[in-house]
């Protein structure tokens, strides 16, 4: 995870006045949790997210920018174990097709940042 996303939490926590027992308050988790997102070492989950936008009033943006990166590499790698040839079904004509539309969205998401 960046540390940008661990930076941004860590500065809104700070500002509103919150100790880390506070936020893990919040967010139902223990303080060794929040301090782990805090430091970048573990990525918050979706609830934890929702959660923490709610309670600082704003959009951790950046965060899913992130994670969509992370994903976007990661399927280029899966894409690499898809058999070549498929199957030859009618559900699956177009398939190929299909493949090379998502290779050219993750590649024009990786070089433009997300955007």
């Amino acid at each position: 995870m960046s540390m940008q996303f661990a930076a941004d939490l860590r500065i809104a926590r700070k500002k509103a006045g919150y100790t880390q027992a506070d936020q893990a308050i919040l967010l139902s988790a223990h303080q060794s949790v929040v301090s782990a997102i805090e430091r970048g070492n573990t990525r918050p989950d979706l609830y934890q997210i929702v959660t923490l936008s709610l309670i600082y009033g704003r959009s951790f943006e950046a965060f899913f920018v992130e994670v969509m990166q992370d994903c976007a590499q990661q399927l280029q790698q899966q894409i690499q174990q898809l058999s070549s040839e498929g199957y030859k079904s009618a559900p699956t004509f177009n398939r190929a097709g299909s493949l090379r539309q998502l290779q050219h969205r993750l590649k024009k998401h990786l070089q433009h940042g997300g955007a």
